[in-house]
This record gives C-alpha cells, sequence and structure tokens, in this order.
C-alpha cells in the first residue's frame, strides 16, 4: 500500500468520541466509504495481499464488515458469505457467541455457505479485541473450510485483538493501525 493511500485513509477515518457509550471512541469509515479513491483503494489492497485466484470465499461481518467483503469478494472473483448477528439469517445456522469491545454477542452463518476446503478470506471493518474475528474464524472452521485469512480497514492495536488471534495461527492484515 503505497503511502499516498496510506494516509488518504487514514484521513477518511472519523473519531466520534463517547459512541456507542461513554468511554468508547468510535473509529467512523463513512467518509472512508464515501470517497472512491480511498475505498477503491482500501479494496485494491486487500485483495494485492492475497492475489487474484487464492480466495474461494469471502466472508464479511454485519454491519460494515458487509460493505467492504462484497468488493472484495467481486475483486478476487470469488463468493460473499455474510456472517450475521443472531437470529438473522433464514436457514440452519452455526453459531458462535464471543465478547465485544464493549459487550456480547452471538455470529451466525449458514450451514451451507461453504465447500469443504474452500480458502476463506475474513473481512471486517475493524479489529479491536479479537473477538469477533476469532468467531468468525471458528465458525469457517466448523464449516469445513480453511481460514486463509483476516483482512481489516483498521486495527485498534490497543486492545490486543491480533494477539488474542496468535493460536489459530492465521495471517492478519490490517490497513491502518492505531
Amino acid at each position: 500500500m503505497s503511502l499516498d493511500l496510506g494516509a488518504r485513509l487514514r484521513d477518511r477515518v472519523r473519531d466520534v468520541p463517547d459512541y456507542p457509550k461513554a468511554g468508547v471512541v468510535f473509529k467512523d469509515i463513512t467518509p472512508l466509504l464515501a470517497d472512491h479513491v480511498a475505498f477503491a483503494g482500501a479494496v485494491d489492497a486487500i485483495v494485492a495481499r492475497r492475489g487474484r485466484g487464492t480466495i474461494d470465499k469471502v466472508v464479511g461481518i454485519e454491519a460494515r464488515g458487509f460493505i467492504v467483503a462484497a468488493a472484495v469478494a467481486y475483486h478476487f472473483g470469488a463468493g460473499f458469505v455474510p456472517m450475521r448477528k443472531q437470529g438473522k439469517l433464514p436457514s440452519a445456522t452455526f453459531r458462535a457467541a464471543y465478547a465485544l469491545e464493549y459487550g456480547e454477542a452471538v455470529l451466525e452463518v449458514h450451514q451451507d455457505a461453504f465447500e469443504a476446503g474452500d480458502r476463506v478470506l475474513i473481512v471486517d471493518d475493524v479489529l479491536a479485541t479479537g473477538g469477533t474475528a476469532r468467531a468468525a474464524a471458528s465458525l469457517v472452521a466448523e464449516a469445513g473450510a480453511v481460514v486463509a485469512g483476516v483482512s481489516v480497514l483498521l486495527e485498534l492495536s490497543f486492545l490486543g485483538g491480533r494477539g488474542r488471534l496468535a493460536d489459530i495461527d492465521v495471517d492478519v492484515h490490517s490497513l491502518i493501525t492505531y
């Protein structure tokens, strides 16, 4: 990723203090998504990290992860698989509970979302505590696919999420680190 793209991406992330609760500084990526050069550059950088033809499915995590992951899947020529909050998918699912930096949640994926051995890239907007990415990786494995990596727009390194993924031996890639 070029220095100019990295600076452009960083400049397009807005801090929103005390959202969704007091003491949290929310990283708002909507200005980045609205800038076609920044958004396309982010998608290109994620795809370039892996190379076309190396990924069979791209997982997008609800909700902002959907936006980035769908574009990445299209660019890879891969399928897109949504992972959603509990109760949002209409067919039989696998589910995993996990902790967030400010709460708890359950993530689900359709049981028939992957073929055995599919190479899967998990894409989300933010890597914070690592709970969401870890839950997503466990669901991919439970469904019989292989986690090829995790790519995020930004990483909040002070929350230690990357370290919490170390024992599952997965390549973690972030475009911006705070």
